[in-house]
């Protein structure tokens, strides 16, 4: 099962379709969706190489695009529709203890947590209802995750081959791999936060 969506995703990114399949992945998963792009964006670029720059730069603009949803949802539309999005990843108390720091360090928190693989809607929920400086949102937001895009492009672009025969000889322990840094990132938030 894995060894199929990862060759339809192969072939996905070499049609007219790709792109705007990425980008609206990217855009959803910065407010509600909970897959990452990187699960497009990374056997994408393997399969064309020279794509590589123009893909982050689509992840990274649609993402921060996204996130601005992310931000109206907490700033707009907490009450009927950020809370259970909250309430889905179980992370009521947490998030309670977060909101009431977040201000001080909401810059940097942008920043830190849009480059790693913790859920990004859980931070663009939280400075829409922490009302955090939209502008400082936004410029934290395109740092950040224009360096997580870019940096996985850079490495698949250098070492694209390499990677791809060992993703396609181990994908099962890469896809379980994967998988543990996400939950890692949940448990991080709720251990600390």
């Amino acid at each position: 099962m894995l060894r199929g969506l990862y060759d339809w995703t192969l072939q996905l990114g070499s049609t007219r379709h790709a792109v705007w399949t990425l980008a609206a992945v990217a855009f959803v998963e910065s407010s509600v969706f909970p897959i990452p792009p990187d699960i497009l964006l990374i056997p994408m670029i393997l399969a064309v190489r020279e794509r590589a720059w123009m893909l982050a730069g689509i992840c990274t603009v649609t993402s921060v695009m996204g996130g601005f949803l992310g931000y109206a949802i907490g700033a707009l539309l907490f009450d009927t529709i950020g809370q259970p999005i909250i309430d889905f990843y179980h992370f009521d108390e947490a998030f309670t203890r977060f909101t009431e720091r977040y201000n001080e360090a909401g810059a940097w928190i942008v920043a830190f947590f849009g480059i790693t693989p913790f859920p990004y809607k859980v931070i663009t929920i939280a400075s829409g209802v922490t009302n955090l400086d939209p502008v400082v949102f936004g410029v934290a937001s395109l740092v950040s995750r224009g360096l997580r895009f870019f940096i996985v492009a850079a490495l698949l672009w250098y070492f694209g081959q390499p990677i791809r025969r060992f993703v396609e000889r181990f994908l099962p322990w890469v896809v379980l791999a994967f998988c543990i840094l996400l939950v890692a990132g949940f448990v991080v938030l709720k251990l600390f936060l």
